[in-house]
């Protein structure tokens, strides 16, 4: 067996479908792009025709095999279309990353009660309901499979001016620990990536260059994350490389959560 032969057998996902929520994204779509690197054929959801055709093209210039379905994640009514849509044309789901996000920088005291139900509603009742909605026919189909869900480090340690977001991560890692032991033993997978600090849509508008140098000082190599960085994770918790794990929070981060003084 040669390099490529070996490499194969461990992370092949030829065969499988992988429902990518948030995959119009600069962080979720780079992850989709691995995944149908690796052979999966990529469902991208999300609510942006422009940057579904971008990634659709990234995707298929590379080789890959994608489709955009538009859907709300926060929509527990369209997570379950999105399901039966998914299964009506590709015939089965093996891989769910739930990625969709936003966030706000508005400080605490001022947070109203819609920014925090729209906080809320997509970043853990959209994952809450997706893991629901895709968990019944996972399980229930007696195949196993492999749920990634997306935190964020401000879920584990506090981080200033992200107070909706912070809580709605924090539940994302619970959720994910509870619904590992849950499954384990039908071959259901659940774990969760941590990135660091990687500039993408939804955290642009607070990176200030007061707050880069201070992320800097904090990050050991001394630089933010690339989201082809992601990749390698993504694609060892998708596999049959990854098949013993699960309730695992993987994080990537450049060392900025070991550092301390």
């Amino acid at each position: 067996m040669n390099t490529s032969e070996y490499l194969n057998s461990l992370y092949s996902l030829s065969g499988k479908v992988a429902v990518v929520i948030g995959g119009t994204g600069e962080l979720c779509g780079a992850m989709a792009g691995g995944l149908a690197g690796a052979g999966a054929e990529v469902v991208l959801v999300g609510r942006n025709q422009q940057k579904a055709d971008a990634r659709l093209a990234k995707i298929e210039a590379a080789g890959g095999r994608a489709w955009f379905q538009p859907a709300e994640a926060g929509s527990k009514a369209e997570l379950q279309k999105l399901l039966d849509t998914v299964l009506a044309r590709s015939g089965r789901v093996d891989i769910v990353v739930n990625g969709a996000g936003v966030n706000s920088a508005t400080p605490f005291l001022d947070i109203a009660e819609d920014e925090f139900d729209r906080i809320m509603g997509v970043n853990f009742k959209g994952v809450f309901f997706s893991c629901q909605v895709f968990g019944r026919h996972l399980v229930g189909r007696g195949q196993g499979g492999s749920i990634i869900n997306i935190g964020s480090m401000s879920g584990l340690i506090p981080l200033s001016r992200v107070f909706t977001y912070s809580a709605s991560k924090a539940a994302v890692h619970n959720l994910s620990k509870n619904l590992a032991r849950e499954w384990a033993a039908a071959g259901v997978r659940v774990n969760t990536i941590i990135p660091g600090f990687f500039p993408a849509e939804q955290n642009r508008k607070v990176l200030t260059p007061d707050r880069v140098a201070s992320i800097m000082g904090h990050t050991p190599m001394k630089r933010f994350g690339e989201a082809g960085e992601l990749i390698g994770a993504t694609l060892l918790l998708a596999s049959g490389a990854g098949s013993f794990i699960t309730g695992s929070e993987i994080v990537i981060d450049g060392g900025y959560h070991a550092m301390t003084i």
